[in-house]
This record gives structure tokens, sequence and C-alpha cells, in this order.
């Protein structure tokens, strides 16, 4: 996950921060579930289960029940909130188009396909502005059912719609007078270049002629670095590498700045490649443009190899992380399984989230240990990850630890320190692991030989892989169509298998984490059959 640089965050008011709630707790009326706090490091899990219940019916407490209308209400408060903004919300007589995307035409677009369709046929493959995707499928009948998302103590089921992703069939800007952007933010992720390239090729299918690339995230809107010229000749192979072709970094100007600059270069559709503080800056710039009364669109994709983005299946990027990191598993369980006590430990990415170690240690089989940040644990002590550890040598010889790099900062020095998006500089807790692990094992008498992995950049820089390039391929065409379309301020997704757009302020209110009660985190542990380390 990436931040909001200290620049754009002095002139943006962001949501309110939140514990570490389930995906569903951004409604304005505070309706929906605390799923845990894992403050306390001595909390068991069924302790952390308990208070995260306590606090569910805290925050159910206030809907009031008894309203034979609650539920009604409820529903209409969440379509409020996913209400998309539009430009018709800012140009009430805001002007539309008939369409020029049209997959019956395969010739080059010319200007005067700007008016409508050469073809005598009219063309079915556009989305109504209507259609709705199911947010939650699951129906749970107890809050106490394995990863419950309950509002009230009954579970009743709501419905709760968002709009579907896709091309309209009315747009609201003419191709020829449209100057598309495109910026990448953060740090580096697999599949930034593929999402460049389907924007580009879909812009270019519309009709536009004139797309740019900003160099490196936000800064490249400063007066020292000029934009990039792209068309799909430049970006033709551009996603066969890793990396972003645009280049990314931390920080940058202002938003005023920003959108002075979008002023300069007259462009008029944006889209922004990034994680929770990216789309925290897109929000705050399609915000001082309506502010301005600018016909501007902003979209955002949503980047993070951590997968900790609120409301959405996944992002792209972790299924290659996911894959990337087996290489790392199998390398420390080698070098583990051929020694004399051997123990590997592999740190893996996830700030606030364990998304990539649980998944890497699913998909591995390879796995004894996994240490995520959700789920607090002990080294030390008869229920330590140590103790845990000796009792592995003995047993079967070996062991393999895959610990997230959010997990245990506990135990940690903690620092003031911060990188240039606000993020807290966290310490190393591979390397502590490994430390206290050699450290314990020599004070028994029983030395191990313990090998540390840390494949982070090798992970972050390599190209996407199959699965996410066909993530990527469609919420690049999906976020080009939303901005066709006259939405702004929103970002692309997929929810339950299908694509999405949703508000920009119901993604970054805090980061998705995992739900130590899920049923995937189950899998996990019976997958590496490893004990409460509390």
């Amino acid at each position: 996950m990436d931040a909001i640089s200290p620049a754009i965050a002095s002139n943006l008011l962001l949501p309110a921060t939140k514990p570490l709630y389930d995906h569903s707790t951004t409604s304005s009326l505070s309706f929906s579930p605390v799923i845990h706090t894992l403050k306390s490091k001595t909390l068991s899990r069924t302790r952390v289960l308990t208070r995260a219940s306590s606090e569910i019916k805290s925050k159910s407490s206030q809907i009031d029940f008894s309203d034979p209308d609650w539920k009604i209400k409820y529903e209409k408060d969440f379509e409020t909130r996913f209400h998309l903004p539009h430009l018709t919300d800012v140009y009430a007589d805001a002007v539309s188009y008939p369409s020029t995307f049209c997959l019956r035409m395969r010739t080059p677009v010319n200007e005067d396909f700007a008016e409508g369709y050469p073809s005598d046929e009219k063309w079915h493959g556009y989305i109504n502005n209507n259609d709705r995707v199911l947010l939650k499928v699951i129906r749970y009948s107890s809050p106490t059912s394995a990863g419950a998302e309950c509002i009230d103590p009954n579970c009743t089921w709501l419905e709760q719609w968002v709009h579907r992703a896709g091309p309209r069939e009315k747009i609201y800007y003419k191709p020829e007078n449209v100057k598309a952007a495109i910026v990448t933010c953060g740090g580096l992720c697999p599949g930034l270049n593929d999402v460049i390239r389907q924007i580009v090729i879909t812009l270019e299918i519309y009709g536009v002629k004139n797309i740019v690339g900003i160099p490196f995230g936000y800064r490249g809107f400063g007066k020292e670095l000029a934009e990039m010229p792209l068309s799909r000749k430049v970006v033709q192979n551009v996603h066969l590498s890793g990396g972003s072709l645009l280049g990314v970094s931390r920080g940058g100007p202002n938003v005023s700045e920003i959108v002075d600059s979008m002023e300069e270069r007259g462009i008029n559709m944006l889209f922004v490649l990034g994680g929770n503080g990216t789309h925290a800056g897109a929000n705050a710039i399609h915000d001082e443009c309506r502010k301005r009364q600018l016909k501007v669109a902003v979209v955002g994709v949503p980047k993070t190899i951590d997968n900790d983005i609120l409301l959405m299946d996944k992002t792209f990027g972790f299924d290659t992380a996911v894959e990337e990191a087996q290489r790392a598993i199998n390398s420390a369980y080698i070098e583990a399984h051929s020694a004399y006590r051997g123990i590997g430990i592999v740190k893996l990415m996830g700030r606030s989230s364990g998304f990539i170690a649980m998944q890497a240690s699913l998909a591995s089989g390879q796995i004894d240990v996994c240490l995520i940040p959700e789920v607090p644990f002990h080294l030390h002590g008869p229920h330590g990850v140590l103790r845990h550890l000796e009792y592995l040598l003995e047993t079967k010889g070996s062991a393999v630890v895959c610990v997230a790099e959010g997990a245990g900062q506990n135990f940690l020095e903690k620092t003031n320190a911060k990188d240039a998006s606000g993020n807290i500089v966290f310490g190393d807790i591979g390397v502590h692991i490994q430390q206290e692990t050699k450290k314990f094992f020599k004070e028994i008498g029983n030395p191990a030989d313990v090998k540390y992995i840390d494949p982070t950049y090798m992970i972050r820089a390599c190209r996407a892989n199959a699965s996410d390039g066909i993530l990527c391929t469609v919420l690049g065409q999906n976020a080009v169509h939303g901005a066709f379309a006259g939405y702004s301020g929103i970002t692309v997704g997929i929810c339950n298998t299908h694509y999405v757009y949703l508000p920009i302020p119901e993604v970054i209110s805090y980061p998705k984490v995992l739900d130590p009660n899920s049923r995937m985190w189950h899998r996990c542990l019976t997958s590496t059959g490893q004990p409460d380390f509390i």
C-alpha cells in the first residue's frame, strides 16, 4: 500500500482513520461490524474474536432495529454513498454523444465518427447505466459463522449493489477534444505496463489522438519534467517487461499545483494508477477540478501488491506476487531440508495485511509457520514461535517460516522515520526472527542452521503473469470507458468476479485486512499445522 505525499495531504481532508474493520465498515451511519483490533499482543484468537463481537454490538447499537424501516434506510444510505460522481452533477446541461466505441467498426476512427456510427446496425455491446453488481454474495445465518459480516444480531440479508463497469452507449467527450494523461505513483508493481498499454489502446479505439504519460508519479506535474507522448506504437510491447514505462515516485506538488499544471497542459482525462494514498490524491484532484468547474474526468486504477484495497476481490500484481514468492519459499525449503537442523525464513510484502504471506503459504505447501500482521504472536515462551520451531526440528528435522513485513512490529524498536509517502518505516521483522532464532537455539545448546531470504524487490520488478495480465487489460479498458461515460472521482475494480466502478472515498478509508476468522486463514492454518503462538 502506498500513502499520499505530505504536500498533497496538506490540501486534503481524508476520511477519519478507522480501526482494522472488515471492508463493509465505510458507512457514514456506522452500521457495519468490526472484525478485530489486535491491540493486545497477548490476546488469544478466541479473545480477539470475542472483542470483535462486543464491538459489533456497539456499532450495531447505533441502529434503531425497532424501526420497521431500518433496513430500507440502510440500503438508501448505501446507495447514496456509492453514487458515482458524474459530469452532469456539475453541468446539468452537459451534452452527450453516441459512443465512438463500437467493435463492429474495425477501420481507424476518423473525425466524422465522433458524431455517430458508420454502421447501419446498432451494436449491442454496451452497459446500461442501471446495471448493478451485488457486492456481497454470502447470506450468513449467524454472526458466529466463519467470516460472518452481519449488520444486526439476526444477520438480516441486505442487498448492496454497485455500478457495473464497461462501455456506455452515450459518451460526454468528443475524442478529438480529449487530451488524456496517465500517471503511475507509489512503488513498483507487476502489471503497471499492462494497464498503461490497455488505456492507450482503448483511448485510440475511441478516437483519441492526444495521449501523454506523466513521468515519475505526481512529481511529473512539476515544470522540470516533460510529459511523454504515448501511442499504440509506443506501448505495443511494453507489457513484456516489468516496472513502469513512465517511472514511479512518492510525493510531489500539492493538489492546487497539480490542477494548475493540468489546466496549462489542457488535460481533461487523468488516469491514476496507485494504492490508497495515490487514490486519495486522485480524489483531491477530482474535488479541486469540480471546485474550479473544470470538465475533467479523474479515474483511478487500484495498484497495490499487498491486495489491501477495500471492497475488491483483488488488485493487480497480487497474483504475480504470490506466484513469484513460490521461488523464494521453495529455495528456503530446499536450504532447510538439505541442512542438518535447517530453518528457512522468508519475508514477504504486507505492511498492514497478510494476504500475500497467507496465499503464498497455501500455494507452496512447504510452510510450517505463517506470521501475519493481523494475528498477534509471541516469539519466546512455552507457546511461542521459537518453541514450536524446536518441536519441528525434533520431529521432522527442518522448518520453513513465512512472515509478512508488517507482522511482529511490537518486537522491534519504533522510530518516527517516514518515507516520502508518509508511511512509517518498519523495522525488519525477518532479520529479527533470524537473529532471535539463532540466539535461541545457541542458548539451549543445540544450534540450528538458519537461512533468511527477502525477495521483495525481485517480486515487485517482475512482469505480470497471465492472470494479472488479464486483470490489467480489463481494468485499463474499463477505466477509459468510465471516463468517456462522464464519471470522475471513481476507481475500477473487480467484485465477486465482475468489474465495477466505485467512488474513491469508499475504498480509501483504511487498508483492507485479513480476517483471522475467515475460512481462507483457517485453510492456511490447516495447511501449516501451526498452533496459536500466544
